[in-house]
Order: C-alpha cells, then sequence, then structure tokens
C-alpha cells in the first residue's frame, strides 16, 4: 500500500521533470567578482543567486524562454534562452553597475560644481524620511543647514536665518508666510515635491544671476511630463494626488497636484493635551505650450489654504534638577483660529532667438492673506516635586509655590500683495555663457495689529519690563494699569525695487587643467513709503565671482573658490520692529563672502564615492539684529550692529551599501555680532556643532525591502529668553537638539519591476511603509514658558517640548 501510495505522488514529478531541466551559472560583475542576491526570473518561476553568484533553476525543455536578472545594484540583464539537454545546461552572465547615484557622487556637468552648486536627485527627496517630507527635509542632511524644529520648512544656513534664503521655483522667487510663529503652523512647503524634476543648492558665495539675500539659494524646477499618469500617496499625515498628461503631439504638458495635510498625529504627542483641527491644502498646476519649436509659454498657478484652529486643554511639565525637581501645571481656556491664504500665479514666454541667444519673460503675482487671531486663558501652578525615594508621597507634589494666570489676545491681519516683471536672456557660445536681466517689483503690504498680554500672580497685574516702580504699601501707586505687552499698529507699506544683472562664464585649458571662472555683478534701486513716510530711493551693487579648477591628476579632484559683497535690501518683516513700528530709511544689509572648497571623486570598496570640504568666512555689516522664537522672528529695524561668520563644511556621501546613496555630513560654525559697540556675543543662529547622517539599505535577498535612516544632531542655539531681555544679560543656550527617524517600505512595483499580469500589472509603480519619527522619543526644546512666583520674585523658564516618538504608515500607487 505505501508503494502504491509512494507512485502516485511521485509520478507527476517524473512527468514534469521530462518536460524540464537544470539550468545553472553563475552571475558577475565586469571585475570578475561574484554577486549575491541577483534575481532570475522567467514566468512565474524564480531563484536567487548565493554567496559565490551561483544558481540553479528549472527551465522547460525545447521552449524558448526569457530570463531576467536584476540587482539593486545593476543594470537588469534580459537574455533569451532555449535549451533540449535533458541533462542540463549551463549559462552564465556578467551584469553593469548601475549609474542611479547622485549627480554630487560622479561629476558629469563641472560647471555647477565649479559654482559650488549641489544637485540633488529628486528621487532620493522623496525617499528620505521625516517630519516634513520635501525638498527642505533632505537640505536639513547638508552640513551648514540647520534647523531645531521637525515641524517647520525653515532653515538657518550658515549663521544667517529664515529670511536670508532665496527660493526659486522655475527662476520665480516664492516667499514664506508673514504671521507664522511655530512651526506647527505652517502646514504646507510652497514646493511640491511630486512636481520637481531639477534641484540646485547653494550654501554660500552664489553667482549674481540669483537675488540680493545673504546666505543661501535654492532653485527648484518643475517638470513637464512625458506620459499620461495618476499618482495617489496617502498616510495618517496626509494625502497627495498628482495628474500628468501630453496632449496635441507632446506640444502642450500639464501636471497637477493636490496635497492635504493635517498635523494632528505630531501635535496630540505633546505633553499639552489638546484639541487640534488644522487643514493645510494647496492645489499646484504647471502649464507648458510650445508654440512654434522657438518659441514656449508657460503657466504656473498654486491656491493654498490653512486653516489652524488649536484649543488647548492642560499641560504637565517636570523641569528643574534632580535634588529640586518642580512640576509645571496648566489649565486652559479659549482658543486660537489662524488662517492663511496664498494665491500665487506666474505666465512666461521663452523665445529662443537663434542656436545662441535666448529670451525669457516673466509676469508674476503673489498675494497672501494671513489672519492670526487667538484668545487663551491660562492658570497655572508650580509646584514642588517629593524627591526623597523612601517618601510615601515620591514623586508627587507636596507643595504649590507659585500660582498665577496669564491672558494672551491677538486680532491680527496682514495682506500682501506682491507683483513683478523680469526679463532674462543667456548668450552661449562653445565654451563662454553670458547671462543678464532686468526685473521691476511692487510690494504693497496692509498690516493691522491688536496684540496684548495679560499677566496676573495672586491677584496682582504684572507690569511691563520699563513700569514706574511700585513702593506699596509704604506709597500709593499712582500709575496707570497696563497690560504686560500692547501693540495697536496700523501699516500700510509700498516698496517699489528695480533690479538688474550681468554675468559672463568662461571655460579653458591651461597646460591641461581644466578651469572654469564666473564674473557678475547686480545692482538694486528701492524706495520704501510707509504711514504716509516715504524714504529716499536707495541704491545697492554687488559684485561676486567664482573659479575652480580641475588639475589633470591621476585622482578626480576640483579645486574651487568664490565670493563677493552681497546685501540684502529690507523686506517688510526687517522693516517692522518688535512693536509693529516701520523704519523706512533702514538700510542694507551687507557681507563680504569669501568660499573655498574641494570635490574629491574616488572609489571605495569598488563603489563611487565623494568627499566635499568648503571653508567660508563671512563680514557682516550694518546688521539688522534681531530675535526667535520658535520661528518667528522680531527685528530691532536698525543697522547698529556688525557681525561674523566662520566655519567648516565636511560631506562624504556614495554607496556604503551598493545601489543605495548615503551620506555623513559634519559642520562647524562660529558667528558673533557686536550691537551698539557693547562687545561681540554669539548671535541667535549660533549652532556651533552640526552632525547629519542620511543612511539608505536594503535587505541583499529581498531588494525590495528598503530601510532609510536619517540622524540628525546639532549643538544648542542662544536662547529661550524672554522677548524683552537684554541679550547681553542673558546669554543662555537651548539644550541640544538630537532626533533619528526610520523608514521602512517594500516596493512592489516600480520602473525597474513591471508585471504584465495579474494584479500588480494595474499600477507603473507601489509600494507601502512604515515611519518612526524621533524613534528614541528624546524630548528636544526650542522655546521656554516663562512664569512668575510672587512669593521669590523668580521667573522660570520651562522648556517647550516638541514631538515625541510617532509612528506612521503611508502607500504610494502610481497608475
Amino acid at each position: 500500500m505505501k508503494k502504491v501510495i509512494f507512485i502516485i505522488f511521485l509520478f507527476p514529478l517524473l512527468a514534469y521533470s521530462q518536460k524540464t531541466t537544470i539550468l545553472k551559472g553563475t552571475v558577475k560583475n565586469k571585475n570578475k567578482e561574484p554577486i549575491e542576491g541577483v534575481s532570475i526570473k522567467y514566468q512565474k518561476t524564480g531563484t536567487t543567486t548565493d554567496k559565490n553568484g551561483n544558481y540553479i533553476i528549472r527551465i522547460p525543455l525545447k521552449e524558448e524562454i526569457t530570463l531576467v536578472f536584476s540587482h539593486v545594484a545593476y543594470q537588469k540583464a534580459t537574455k533569451k534562452y532555449t535549451t533540449s539537454s535533458r541533462n542540463g545546461a549551463r549559462f552564465s552572465v556578467v551584469l553593469t553597475s548601475k549609474t542611479e547615484t547622485l549627480t554630487e557622487i560622479i561629476i558629469k556637468d563641472n560647471k555647477k560644481a565649479a559654482a559650488g552648486i549641489k544637485t540633488i536627485d529628486i528621487a532620493t527627496v522623496k525617499n528620505v524620511i521625516g517630519a516634513n517630507e520635501g525638498v527642505e527635509n533632505i537640505l536639513m542632511t547638508l552640513p551648514g543647514v540647520n534647523n531645531n524644529n521637525e515641524l517647520s520648512t525653515q532653515y538657518n544656513v550658515r549663521g544667517g536665518n529664515f529670511d536670508e534664503n532665496l527660493v526659486y521655483v522655475n527662476d520665480i522667487e516664492v516667499y514664506r508666510p508673514f504671521l507664522i510663529r511655530s512651526g506647527q503652523q505652517e502646514g504646507l512647503s510652497f514646493i511640491n515635491p511630486q512636481l520637481v524634476q531639477n534641484i540646485n543648492f547653494s550654501a554660500g558665495g552664489f553667482q549674481a544671476k540669483y537675488g540680493d539675500k545673504l546666505s543661501s539659494v535654492l532653485d527648484i524646477t518643475y517638470r513637464k511630463p512625458t506620459e499620461t499618469a495618476t499618482s495617489v500617496a496617502l498616510s495618517l499625515l496626509g494625502a497627495s494626488a498628482t495628474f500628468e498628461t501630453t496632449m496635441f503631439n507632446n506640444k502642450l504638458t500639464a501636471i497637477s497636484s493636490f496635497r492635504y495635510r493635517n498635523n494632528s498625529l505630531f501635535v496630540n504627542s505633546k505633553q499639552i493635551e489638546t484639541n487640534f483641527k488644522p487643514v493645510f491644502i494647496d492645489f499646484q498646476t504647471y502649464l507648458s505650450y510650445a508654440l512654434t519649436k522657438d518659441l514656449t509659454v508657460n503657466f504656473l498657478g498654486t491656491i493654498s489654504s490653512n486653516n489652524y484652529n488649536y484649543t488647548p486643554l492642560s499641560r504637565r511639565t517636570r523641569f528643574g534638577t534632580v535634588a529640586d525637581p518642580l512640576e509645571l501645571v496648566v489649565f486652559y481656556q479659549g482658543q486660537e483660529q489662524n488662517n492663511y491664504k496664498t494665491y500665487f500665479g506666474a505666465i512666461s514666454t521663452t523665445y529662443e532667438v537663434n542656436d545662441k541667444l535666448s529670451l525669457t519673460t516673466t509676469l508674476s503675482s503673489y498675494n497672501t492673506q494671513e489672519e492670526e487671531y487667538f484668545d487663551i486663558s491660562a492658570a497655572y501652578n508650580i509646584g514642588e516635586v517629593d524627591a526623597n525615594i523612601g517618601s510615601e508621597n515620591f514623586g508627587n507634589v507636596e507643595f504649590s509655590q507659585g500660582i498665577g494666570a496669564q491672558l494672551n489676545h491677538a486680532r491680527n491681519d496682514l495682506d500682501a500683495l506682491i507683483t513683478n516683471l523680469q526679463v532674462k536672456g543667456r548668450y552661449k557660445t562653445d565654451k563662454s555663457q553670458i547671462d543678464f536681466g532686468v526685473k521691476y517689483q511692487k510690494e504693497d503690504i496692509k498690516d493691522r495689529i491688536r496684540e496684548w498680554e495679560l499677566i496676573d500672580s495672586l491677584g496682582f497685574s504684572v507690569r511691563p519690563p520699563n513700569h514706574i516702580g511700585n513702593q506699596q504699601p509704604y506709597q500709593p501707586f499712582e500709575g496707570p494699569l497696563e497690560a504686560y505687552q500692547n501693540i495697536r499698529v496700523d501699516n500700510n507699506v509700498q516698496i517699489n525695487r528695480l533690479s538688474g544683472f550681468f554675468q559672463f562664464n568662461k571655460r579653458a585649458f591651461i597646460n591641461d587643467h581644466e578651469v572654469a571662472y564666473n564674473l557678475g555683478i547686480r545692482a538694486q534701486n528701492w524706495n520704501v513709503t510707509g504711514n504716509g513716510i516715504s524714504s529716499k530711493n536707495k541704491m545697492i551693487i554687488s559684485p561676486r565671482a567664482q573659479f575652480s579648477i580641475k588639475p589633470n591628476w591621476e585622482k578626480d579632484i576640483l579645486f574651487r573658490v568664490s565670493g563677493g559683497w552681497y546685501l540684502q535690501p529690507p523686506s517688510y518683516r526687517e522693516l517692522r520692529n518688535a512693536a509693529g513700528n516701520i523704519n523706512v530709511d533702514l538700510e542694507a544689509q551687507n557681507s563680504i563672502h569669501l568660499v573655498s572648497g574641494m570635490d574629491y571623486s574616488f572609489n571605495l570598496w569598488k563603489r563611487p564615492f565623494k568627499l566635499t570640504t568648503e571653508m567660508y568666512y563671512k563680514d557682516l555689516s550694518n546688521v539688522n539684529t534681531y530675535t526667535v522664537d520658535n520661528v518667528r522672528i522680531r527685528y530691532s529695524a536698525n543697522n547698529n550692529a556688525q557681525a561674523y561668520a566662520y566655519g567648516l563644511d565636511v560631506r562624504l556621501n556614495g554607496e556604503f551599501v551598493p545601489g543605495s546613496d548615503s551620506w555623513i555630513s559634519l559642520g562647524y560654525l562660529k558667528t558673533e555680532e557686536n550691537i551698539d559697540n557693547r562687545g561681540f556675543i554669539a548671535r541667535p543662529s549660533d549652532q556651533r556643532l552640526k552632525l547629519g547622517i542620511l543612511f539608505q539599505d536594503y535587505v541583499p535577498n529581498l531588494p525590495n525591502l528598503k530601510a532609510y535612516l536619517n540622524l540628525v544632531y546639532n549643538t544648542g542655539v542662544p536662547g529661550g529668553s524672554p522677548s524683552y531681555a537684554d541679550v547681553y544679560q542673558f546669554q543662555e543656550r537651548l539644550r541640544d537638539y538630537k532626533r533619528a527617524d526610520l523608514g521602512v517600505s517594500y516596493v512592489f512595483t516600480d520602473a525597474t519591476k513591471v508585471y504584465k499580469e495579474g494584479f500588480l500589472s494595474n499600477f507603473k509603480e507601489f509600494s507601502v511603509g512604515l515611519e518612526l519619527f524621533n524613534m528614541f522619543d528624546i524630548q528636544n526644546s526650542i522655546t521656554n514658558t516663562w512664569v512668575r512666583d510672587v512669593y521669590s520674585k523668580r521667573q522660570y523658564g520651562i522648556p517647550n517640548f516638541m514631538t515625541g516618538r510617532v509612528l506612521n504608515i503611508k502607500t504610494s500607487i502610481k497608475f
């Protein structure tokens, strides 16, 4: 009976083996090294190579099949094979390494590298893990770029602040919101990563074709689609949908995207219990139509609405020392309702006059309407925590040493309209290029500020820092009752700007050494009219230059030096001081940049790597000093300081894991300012040390399972003081910023893995992932809440902690 059962089970196997045979082989690279983890498939049958590169697979006899050899680090190979040997066959292949590395790793265009411009791959941007996904998220991993607020897309570059960074989309400057106070209010960045094609970034010493700012340039180009496709991304933080197509024989290309964002997942992870209902949405579209082979018309439009509804309920925070722990308990009443609407439209034409000359004309308009309304009352209690381990009340509050309350009120409205017209041209020859342009811009800002704060401690109204002395009860106090802070201002400001630039680029050889240089100059004339008062016309001239040399050496090294005199005419935010008043006569801030750097491309472990180093120095004058509270910047609106900044940036990037780009960034910075000749002290952006690690990996035997790790360590910056504090008397630093984010995703199908049948054949791309933000649950803080103890007359700065550990689920589909 057992033999009969054995024959029954064995017969199908014998019949199948008569129609198939064994195929063996080895997969190696061009260096004749075996490759482990190569996927070999035909139809629905497959296997993988072992550590010696060997594989075994059963294939049909006398039938042509298509074998597909694929590996995440190598180019896919497709081979047709037919065998009639029942005794098996052998078939070996050689795979070619992929070139999917960042353009920064292997220099293919020395022109951008010579100018100190980093080119970043958009595919890497979409994969990088971070609380704010997008282009700004990857900038935070670069040396010299800092941000201690994961909910904000703003960033500091080499000692500058948020307002010193230029951001362009399709050669059109875009702006950050005016009234934003905290990162959780920001919502969506203007830049939509689903539309991006090229990303260029310079951290200093940039060319004259870029505008008049002191720190950095982020230059974004949106893409023109080549196919009809729809992409959808979903997560617990929001959603996006993008549609792209071509029409009229590819003369018209259109790409549009809708985004929704909700930060509740992050805000609810804080120590403050809230009712939080934000709605951040936007819609962007980019159209391009080729009227003729030489004339193209483009349109870029954006509509966004950020509704921020925030109702705090309570808060409990432990602070102090181990020996003297304290606890703050706060109960809130009231709410905050903010609304930010943005409308942006730009139409441009590009005319190719001939093979050498092209002209571009752009007309754009940007309108932001911002409302900041809140009434929040907070009643607080500061208590001493029992620190006696043997006590029955260990860890409980046993004595309340401070009780008080405060009420914050605001009815702030701002309407800004920025319109500009610019004409740019480019004249190219084989080895040189001339760029030139002129731009007129008009800014019209209407700003109403109604903001006050009342502070009460045990029934006594706390007066402003500069209040008249109170000698009660020995002398009666006869001064008026005043709010602790009170601003009531109406500003109506118009700024007219006329700017232009001219620059010359040249490439040549000196004794077989390749050299390139750029000489340029910018100029701007502007005047300000505010509240019926007009300034005189002001004029600045900004010369800039870059030089690079690539020696004809065996080693692939590029040296460069750049610099110039950079000036920043004041924006409306810089014209307005902390009291809301406008200084129409404010001068431009000046900065002399000197930057030297080196790019060294080499092979390590037979994989490409690149080491980039840059040293820089900035000498600043006519400095407009400021304070920072979360992401809110308040200027002194005068030119009463001098400053300097210097540092070193180092970045090593390459294939630490075959086929996956990773990098390590290290930056050192020192920046100080001298206000009214009182001596040099650290600036608010003095972040001495920055370490960033971006690591990408995959499972060798399962290459579609990928992991992304983002580590950031920043030393603390000066700050956390009350807004009215004298910076020369308060030079405390916030705690160091440490964060680790981890992402894991599985790619079911993409451009390298296409299914012709089955459920997955309906998709061009399909992936599912998990994201773990702040995986070690580190308590980072960026500001302090200041409360007062009426008994001891002391003030306590209680840290406001950022987001805790958060788990997110996401999926991405393209069809």
